[in-house]
């Protein structure tokens, strides 16, 4: 991306969406959303299972595109100008999405072709994620032998060789240990403070969320807050953000 593309970037939002809603058939799933990520912000959609976040992140990326409302990344819409738009995220989706049969530098290559990438820039951007993540030593190493933690990092490297300026992540530590979900909430804020990268962190796992986080509360399709985590608390006379979800979204409220 050049020097002017991201000046641009950082001068307006790296999300917007305005007034969004989706159905399956008769079933509403999203009503009337609207919330925006700035550059280099790191923002926590906390809801519980069901809550509507992954349809957030299919209509953001259009795998579902019959939708009500108005979606801009990095200030280009989503439908009008999808190539602008589309290569200015990230995404790391919940289930995995990497070759086990192939190794990392393998599907990161991959990955580089289909954003237009030579094999020699490919390889570079790779090897700079790699070592970013701490896995460059693994490129060669075939998917399958990885673990958890480590295939969910490949992915965050992946999502990033071309460079975009917002990064979703879908319930990205499900089925890691507490060390790997630890080390990847601290990654992804270092990408923000380090990068200015805009992360939009979906979760239903309070101990995910850092004190300096702004928090988007989904429930049953409906966005219920935006604010900041350390007041959000004390706004609701409760004394954790924890209790603060459950009071919210009652009793399918906070697990940690």
């Amino acid at each position: 991306m050049s020097v002017a593309s991201r000046s641009r970037d950082s001068a307006v939002p790296a999300l917007e969406i305005g007034r969004l809603s989706f159905a399956y058939g008769d079933r509403r799933v999203l009503d009337d959303v609207s919330l925006s990520v700035e550059a280099g912000e790191f923002v926590v959609l906390l809801g519980p299972n069901g809550a509507g976040k992954t349809t957030l992140f299919s209509l953001i990326t259009r795998l579902h595109d019959r939708r009500q409302g108005e979606i801009r990344i990095g200030g280009f819409d989503v439908r009008r100008q999808a190539v602008q738009a589309h290569a200015r995220i990230g995404v790391v989706f919940q289930q995995p999405t990497l070759d086990p049969d192939l190794s990392v530098a393998q599907n990161l290559a991959y990955h580089g072709a289909l954003h237009g990438m030579g094999r020699r820039e490919a390889r570079r951007r790779a090897d700079a994620q790699l070592e970013r993540v701490g896995l460059l030593e693994q490129r060669h190493t075939r998917v399958r032998r990885l673990s958890g933690g480590q295939r969910r990092r490949v992915e965050i490297a992946r999502g990033l060789m071309h460079a975009p300026r917002l990064l979703l992540l879908d319930e990205p530590t499900v089925g890691l240990d507490i060390a790997s979900r630890r080390e990847l909430v601290e990654h992804a804020h270092r990408l923000c403070a380090e990068e200015g990268v805009a992360v939009l962190w979906a979760t239903h796992l309070i101990d995910e969320v850092h004190p300096g986080d702004r928090v988007l509360v989904l429930h049953r399709g409906r966005l219920l807050v935006d604010e900041g985590a350390a007041t959000l608390p004390a706004r609701l006379g409760v004394d954790s953000l924890g209790e603060a979800f459950e009071r919210l979204v009652g009793e399918e409220g906070a697990c940690a």
